[in-house]
């Protein structure tokens, strides 16, 4: 076998040093760190190239002692404690000693400091833990600086020797050629865009903790800092300098306590972002005895929490400062000290998760939604520049190829100008005049709270079939439409590009409620019914209004009816946690699914639904009854033509009180001129009105904004006249032009 070997001390520091000093951004976190340590109320930095060539670290706070020089970058010399036990009480965030030797070895480091009471300060320079010549006496102001060239980690290790107890006005200390003799690790941090960022995040995250502390980072040369913070007495304030305004205004106070307990005591304060806050990345800042750290399972449980409030998409803010006794934390468990382990750390997180659940059900009530206006005067000169055919240059310089008039697409979805019912004058509904337009599409978005319910086999060859049937080119049309208006009770228009297409609001409707149902599978909000309905006499009515059902007498009918309210209450229990449809022990439907968010299905069609649930569903096979059940709800809520005749035309004359006069279609046609207000029935009419409509509305605001967002278009739609393309503006602008 090979000899065992003592390795040799420079080996030993090198490989010790390659993981204390890991980056630049790490290198920064213990400078700053550090310099909080020595009492700073001003910690300045400036970066350069991603501080792979320069780290300038300058604070306000204690110094080094020049007689402490000689010893400041050798291994283990620290100023924070001298006995082990030491460690468990220990309250500053550098301890080890470490990081500042450790940086000598991979680069060269120089210090300048003064301390209280000196008329001038000193400077030196260290390789490889020793001085390399004579602290030399050098003009110094009030503070400490610390300037890192090439290699950031060495101001981890500045920053864990400084003497916490010595007073300092200047320190200066600066490294260069981080990484010379280590080329694997240098050719790591080549890109110097990547550290930069970090750097940044990490004094954001520190300014908003230490609020008494003036926090400034900037890149080397730049006459404006990137982060720049005040001393202020108030966190909010803080959050607001760092982050913006926008972020604070949907942030809420907690606060959690177990002073009573007998085997921990902890406190935590913070602040928590609400539903209305909306970002793509987790924000995450958490402090534990002011010692900034990372804790994966307390931000996976948060998250947890928040993927039920949320949209899929967004990502909270949260800010947590948790205080424990120094002795329940051990600071000892990583060579960067990001991480720490807490006594009884699961007791901690299910408390601090079951707080930031409370305090989001109770905020829960309402929901803001921010707005921005478009730019008129932009979207008009651009549209000017279309029409005069005029050409555009690109980013690059380069001039694209005008487009033909021919096929110049002018409509914008956002501007509802290019709607139809804009010319429609004196039919505006009252539902138009809703502004909060953008909220109910944004509402519409779907929400992530997954259950075992969703993990059935059964369920994902559904999903997945819907995939496989999927439509390429309905789906882009259905993806990148805009909605122009109702053509009839069935069909709306859609404009694609130079394309007009006929769609049956029906269809769609059905297929995307279809889908929907088996999305939201085992995960639906519930619709209360004000009123429990009984099953048996819903069942009922179904059954007389069926015509198939005309040549049965009302006897069998009833039969009927209790065979199927036995069927449907022996199988409450799975469609209630399947698909949130709740039917009580005494026979009465009590709640509804949400299969839409913002919509509610024409309860006149109730009665039909629930004899389809207990005469068309195949409840012995799983596949095939999540697939009926799916169809079933599908129809119930799909967005068929209300019961009432639409009023609007030639419709009011079904209105009229005396029907029976009109012995042909003729003769009401002749009626309809002649017809005064005391003709028609006002009631029913005023109930027409407003039920057709709420449909349009739902048609424009809530159907097709969720169309885009969810519905993916089976093949049969291509063919079966759900899609209808009726208009080409390439063919039209040919007939426009002869004329």
């Amino acid at each position: 076998p090979p000899r065992i070997r003592r390795l040799e001390e420079s080996v030993v520091n090198r490989i010790a040093a390659g993981e204390v000093i890991q980056r630049p951004s790490s290198a920064v976190k213990e400078l700053v760190e550090n310099s909080i340590d020595a009492g700073a109320s001003t910690v300045s930095v400036t970066v350069k190239d991603g501080g792979l060539k320069l780290i300038q670290v300058s604070d306000d706070g204690h110094g080094i002692r020049c007689e402490d020089l000689p010893i400041l970058c050798e291994r283990h010399t620290t100023s924070k404690l001298s006995a082990y036990e030491d460690l468990q009480t220990i309250k500053s965030m550098g301890f080890r000693g470490e990081a500042l030797a450790s940086m000598t070895y991979v680069g060269h480091v120089t210090v300048t400091t003064i301390t209280e009471g000196q008329l001038h300060g000193y400077r030196v320079s260290y390789r490889d833990g020793v001085m390399e010549n004579d602290p030399k006496p050098c003009a110094a102001v009030k503070g400490t600086q610390v300037m890192v060239s090439l290699q950031l980690c060495i101001v981890f290790a500045l920053l864990d020797m400084y003497c916490d107890f010595y007073k300092k006005k200047n320190l200066n200390m600066q490294v260069e050629n981080l990484f010379y003799n280590m080329v694997a690790r240098r050719k790591t941090l080549q890109n110097s865009n990547d550290d930069y960022p970090k750097i940044v995040d990490f004094i954001s995250r520190f300014a908003v903790h230490h609020i008494n502390v003036n926090f400034s980072c900037r890149k080397h040369g730049a006459n404006r800092a990137d982060v720049h913070s005040g001393s202020t007495s108030s966190r909010l304030d803080a959050i607001r300098n760092v982050y913006g305004a926008s972020v604070v205004r949907d942030l809420m106070e907690i606060q959690v306590s177990d002073e009573n307990a007998v085997d921990e005591i902890f406190k935590m304060d913070g602040f928590i972002s609400n539903a209305n806050y909306v970002a793509k990345k987790t924000t995450m800042i958490l402090f534990i005895n002011d010692r900034l750290v990372d804790c994966t399972s307390l931000k996976r449980a948060t998250e947890f929490v928040y993927s039920a409030i949320l949209p899929q998409a967004s990502k909270p803010f949260i800010y947590m400062s948790i205080n424990l006794p120094p002795e329940h934390v051990d600071v000892n468990i990583h060579p960067t000290k990001k991480e720490v382990s807490l006594l009884n750390q699961e007791r901690i997180i299910e408390k601090i998760k079951d707080a930031i659940e409370e305090k989001l059900m109770n905020c829960n009530n309402t929901r803001i939604f921010q707005t921005q206006a478009l730019n008129s005067s932009a979207l008009t000169q651009a549209n000017t520049r279309k029409d005069k055919g005029t050409e555009v240059s690109t980013p690059t310089g380069e001039k694209s190829q005008k487009i033909p008039v021919s096929q110049m697409v002018r409509t914008d979805p956002r501007d509802p100008s290019g709607r139809l019912h804009t010319y429609w004058q004196g039919q505006t509904s009252n539902l138009e005049k809703k502004s909060g337009l953008v909220a109910v599409r944004n509402i519409v978005r779907s929400r992530r709270n997954p259950k075992d319910a969703g993990d059935l086999s059964s369920r994902h060859e559904l999903v997945t079939e819907i995939d496989y049937n999927l439509h390429p080119g309905l789906f882009d049309i259905v993806k990148n439409c805009t909605y122009v208006g109702v053509a009839d009770e069935v069909f709306a228009l859609i404009q694609h590009n130079t394309l007009l297409y006929l769609v049956n609001v029906v269809n769609v409707s059905k297929e995307l409620m279809y889908q929907q149902a088996l999305c939201r599978f085992g995960n639906f909000n519930a619709i209360q019914l004000s009123e429990p309905a009984p099953l048996l006499e819903l069942l009922t009515m179904a059954l007389k209004d069926d015509e198939s059902m005309s040549d049965v007498n009302e006897k069998e009918k009833l039969e009927i009816a209790e065979v199927n309210t036995e069927i449907l209450k022996e199988n409450a229990e799975m469609i209630n946690e399947y698909f949130s449809i709740h039917i009580d022990q005494g026979g009465n439907l009590t709640r509804l699914p949400v299969v839409l968010d913002q919509y509610t299905p024409d309860m006149d069609r109730l009665p039909e639904f629930m004899l389809t649930l207990g005469n068309d569903i195949a409840w012995d096979v799983e596949k095939e009854c999540f697939r009926t059940a799916a169809a079933a709800i599908g129809n119930f809520y799909a967005l068929h033509p209300p019961i009432l005749p639409n009023p609007s035309g030639k419709g009011i004359r079904l209105y009229k009180k005396n029907k029976d006069s009109m012995e042909s279609a003729g003769q009401a046609d002749n009626d309809l001129t002649s017809t005064d207000e005391d003709d028609i029935d006002q009631e029913l009419l005023a109930e027409a009105e407003a039920a057709w409509a709420q449909r349009e509305w739902t048609i424009q605001h809530v159907l097709f904004p969720s169309m885009r967002l969810f519905l993916k278009p089976p093949k049969s739609m291509a063919t079966d006249g759900t899609f209808v393309q009726i208009a080409s503006l390439d063919k039209l602008y040919k007939i426009f032009e002869r004329c």
